[in-house]
């Protein structure tokens, strides 16, 4: 007789599992219905009924009425946050599922679902079924038997958990599987507000139980406990037994098992097929009814595939058909020669050593004309340059489409090797960054949403990161090129599904004329590289040094003894209990002193030693981050040093930088300001220029909200700190003084961002009545901006998105959450992301338009570095009348707005000095 195996799926902690798998990458209908919950639970239960073949299935619900444990603790799961809408909209649709699935589901009021799931498994034991709690819940460990498991589902890089009995002795250290009542009941559960005994841990409770077998085993022995433990035990009897019975799954609830009912069947056909068309479900309904796609057709942007959840269920290159070659013949030669011709897109990736253009080698070259279909030439230091020369004619071919992901890197690496790439490109991170700016865009992790195909991971080749990872150069060649020719596969199928997307977004602008020309601007800048004053950085290191010596010294002073100023546990127990320096000083999760910057800098009048801590703590980071560390960055050849300029990071559009972050250097410290000192000129024939727009932000949103005060104060070239702080304190311009124009500034800086007025006192120090009688003030004089402000919100509540002045979009998830905390964050994104993605617009479009220049007038200076609202230029001093005057020009009209743009200039034989 085959065996009844009987899968119980415990619902809400599986759908809240998939809700909040995709929270950093939500998966949005194009209808603008959040999919996470429902998809993520159905990849779930097809990958058990394919992969487990259960006989048996049911799913069990919670229901709404409250059960035993609520009447009888009143504050039993009280800190549970209300359940969030994007999951309450997602139920409808999972009982819709389970309808068309022909699956049970099941729930008994006044019962949780694991006391109905804990009651089905004995009836199931009793009637010889093995039965599989499916759920990541650990409660229901005290209901594992002989036949009865749990099954914990799997995530990424994770394989799914199945708990029999001597797993759950172990990972509870228990002897029966029982005990895990008394382990609950010991520690508590913070998620359900089950208070346990006070001081009771996870360790402490597996103690305790090893000790005296139970909870009433300990009580029965309270007089062998000690110190603080037996108090805590002895006061709370009455809430420790309390706590075991809330801990308890109760298996006598009042349900049928309908054994028939239970069986797994068929679906049904049409519902599954209207439901999830109705979720844009393709590659999933594919899974359920495989005749539904015709052959080749691609999912859309808003389809299935994730892979945050579980692995099976996806293609692979075992499972799809597919044609990759090693070109390793003249007659193969000859023919993807031919193929490459005739072909109007072609997708390249560069297989090398290294992740650092300036270190890596190229080991070879995959291709792909069309989906399926790839090529991979293999190649090493000695032949590279001749194998690549032939492919320059198509790299620089006008007609054809050249596709990478994350293009930047392989034209640095093809560039290295002497060949161009031009014309017309494609990069498919960056046209996921356009589309979805807040998602992942990681090839693996886009191949797996829109193509429902997980590549062959490149851990599988040279192992995980670590002493023991390999490098490229070392992975036979048959397991290179499969690899290669699938990611350049993977990427032309991108390609496919992104350029629709692009249209249908009406994006195409934006990617054609900002990003796509962007990477090659910011190539050659980290090709150039800047020159860096080591002496002089060798030097302050030295200083930086002898100043911590003697800051220590004092510090110790202070104390009255040496600790460990790195400690915060040492550094906590100083300033809290020996120097008393606070009468409520805040403690971490873990019981600590707090000793964060925050807190340090309220206490900074206290004490003469937190301001040397505070200090002490700037010089190090100095130190280490910056005067150390940049000197060791330098490339030996060029002697530049050379950072890597990120495009699609920041969700606004700015760029970031990093190997080093350039774009951080500290400029508000004298010490910080040192380490610009140390970027100078290439030689003494050049000098550096800093280009900064003026308040390029301010005046961004006087033109988009069209504010006339705002707008005439700019247009009058007035400090417009000064001219704010007149309107809104109703003084002249002459009786500004420096207190009221920088309370001004922070209102300028601070409200159009959703600063509050409990934000602006704190930021100036002021009462919050005062505080909000100068916002209150700053919208009656600046009323178009508090009207912009308001329309912003409520375009993005309808449209669930907002755009900057070239098209950039920023969607907006939560801007009709009905937490207010969640919808004011949205609220005040919905505020900051056109402004502070239309200055990341202008800068982009000014450094596109000033870098077409430079190549056309052939000069010397360079363009060396971007931060943000400055752009920082290498300049020969033969160039500098014809440069400076041109820069500024083109800056100021990069974007023509009804505000004039700003741009100061600075000139200096190094950074600081220039800037």
């Amino acid at each position: 007789m085959a065996e009844k195996k009987l899968f119980l799926l415990d619902a809400f902690a599986l759908i809240y599992r998939a809700y909040f798998a995709f929270s950093k990458n939500p998966r949005v209908s194009s209808q603008g219905l959040n999919t996470s919950a429902v998809f993520g639970f159905t990849n779930t239960l097809l990958d058990v009924l394919k992969n487990q073949n259960p006989t048996h299935l049911a799913v069990v619900f919670d229901t709404p009425e409250p059960t035993e444990r609520h009447i009888e603790f009143t504050e039993y799961k009280a800190n549970r946050e209300a359940m969030p809408e994007d999951i309450a909209v997602a139920i409808p649709y999972v009982f819709k599922l389970l309808e068309a699935m022909n699956i049970p589901a099941i729930g008994k009021p006044g019962f949780e679902a694991d006391d109905v799931v804990g009651t089905l498994a004995r009836m199931a034991e009793e009637r010889g079924f093995t039965t599989y709690m499916m759920t990541p819940d650990k409660d229901y460990a005290q209901l594992v038997t002989e036949k009865t498991f749990m099954y914990k589902p799997a995530r990424t890089g994770n394989a799914a958990e199945v708990w029999g009995i001597e797993e759950v002795k172990e990972k509870f250290e228990v002897t029966d599987t029982s005990q895990v009542i008394d382990y609950l009941g010991m520690m508590g559960d913070k998620v359900d507000n089950i208070p346990g005994i006070p001081g009771v841990g996870d360790k402490r409770a597996k103690e305790l139980i090893k000790a005296y077998g139970s909870m009433e085993g300990l009580y029965e022995n309270t007089h062998e406990l000690k110190g603080k433990l037996k108090e805590n035990v002895e006061n709370n009897k009455e809430q420790a037994f309390l706590s075991k019975k809330l801990a308890t799954i109760i298996i006598d609830v009042p349900v049928e098992f309908n054994e028939k009912e239970l069986e797994v069947c068929e679906p049904n056909e049409e519902a599954v097929k209207a439901l999830f068309e109705e979720l844009e479900f393709k590659n999933m309904l594919k899974r359920v009814l495989p005749n539904v796609l015709q052959e080749g057709e691609q999912a859309s942007l808003f389809g299935d595939g994730d892979a945050v959840l579980d692995s099976p269920g996806f293609k692979t290159i075992e499972s799809t058909e597919h044609d990759y070659l090693l070109v390793d013949s003249p007659a193969l030669e000859k023919q993807v020669l031919e193929e490459w011709k005739k072909a109007d897109a072609f997708c390249f990736d560069t297989e090398t050593t290294a992740l650092n253009v300036f270190e890596a080698e190229i080991l070879g070259l995959a291709l792909c004309f069309q989906k399926g279909k790839a090529y991979y030439w293999s190649m090493d230091e000695s032949n590279a340059k001749s194998v690549l020369e032939q492919f320059q004619p198509f790299f620089e071919d006008a007609g054809k489409v050249k596709i990478a992901h994350n293009l930047k890197y392989d034209m640095a690496i093809l560039a290295n090797y002497g060949v161009k790439v031009e014309h017309q490109l494609f990069d498919t991170m960056l046209a996921h960054y356009i589309i979805n700016p807040d998602g992942k865009h990681g090839m693996d992790a886009l191949s797996e949403t829109y193509l429902n195909y997980q590549p062959v991971s490149i851990e599988t080749l040279i192992g995980k990161k670590g002493k023991s990872q390999m490098s490229m150069k070392q992975v036979p060649l048959e397991k290179v090129a499969p690899y290669a020719a699938e990611d350049a596969d993977i990427t032309f199928q991108l390609y496919e599904v992104f350029k629709k997307e692009l249209e249908t977004t009406e994006s195409l602008p934006l990617f054609n004329d900002i990003e796509v020309p962007l990477v090659q601007v910011l190539h050659d800048m980290e090709h150039e590289g800047i020159n860096l004053d080591e002496e002089a950085l060798k030097q302050l290191s030295e200083s930086l040094n002898n100043d911590l010596i003697a800051l220590v010294e004092s510090i110790y002073k202070h104390a009255g003894h040496e600790f460990s100023i790195n400690s915060p546990k040492q550094l906590g127990v100083v300033l809290f209990e020996e120097l008393q320096i606070s009468d409520k000083p805040k403690k971490t999760k873990t019981g600590q002193y707090a000793t964060g910057e925050d807190v340090l800098t309220k206490l900074e009048e206290a004490h003469p030693i937190v301001r040397e801590i505070l200090e002490y703590r700037q010089m190090t980071k100095l130190k280490s981050t910056y005067v150390d560390a940049l000197p060791t960055l330098v490339n030996p050849e060029t002697h530049h040093i050379h950072t890597s300029y990120n495009q699609a990071v920041a969700a606004t559009g700015r760029l970031s930088s990093n190997n080093p972050n350039l774009q951080n250097i500290p400029i508000r410290s004298e010490r910080g300001r040192e380490v610009r000192k140390a970027f100078i000129p290439r030689s003494e024939d050049f000098v550096l220029m800093a280009a900064d727009y003026s308040q390029v932000e301010l005046r961004i949103i006087a033109a988009l909200a069209k504010d006339e005060n705002m707008i005439a104060d700019f247009v009058a070239k007035k400090d417009i700190h000064t001219a704010t702080a007149a309107r809104v304190f109703g003084v002249s311009t002459e009786e500004v003084d420096r207190d009221l124009r920088s309370r001004a500034k922070a209102v300028n800086f601070g409200i159009i961002y959703g600063q509050s007025a409990f934000g602006l006192s704190q930021q100036l120090g002021i009462k919050r009545g005062e505080a909000k009688e100068i916002i209150d003030n700053y919208f009656e004089k600046y009323a178009s901006i508090k009207s912009y402000m308001d329309t912003q919100v409520e375009l993005a509540r309808e449209r669930g998105y907002v755009e900057t002045i070239m098209g950039r979009k920023r969607h907006l998830a939560d801007i009709n959450s009905r937490n207010a905390t969640v919808r004011g964050f949205a609220e005040r994104n919905a505020i900051n992301a056109p402004i502070q993605g239309s200055a990341a617009d202008v800068i982009k479009v000014a450094m596109i338009k000033i870098h077409e220049w430079m190549k056309t007038q052939d000069l010397k200076s360079k363009m060396l570095l971007q931060v943000h609202d400055e752009l920082v230029f290498d300049v020969h001093k033969d160039e500098l009348e014809i440069i400076k005057p041109k820069i500024v020009d083109l800056m100021e009209h990069a974007v023509e707005f009804e505000v004039p743009l700003e741009v100061e200039t600075g000139i200096g034989k190094n950074w600081l000095e220039a800037h």
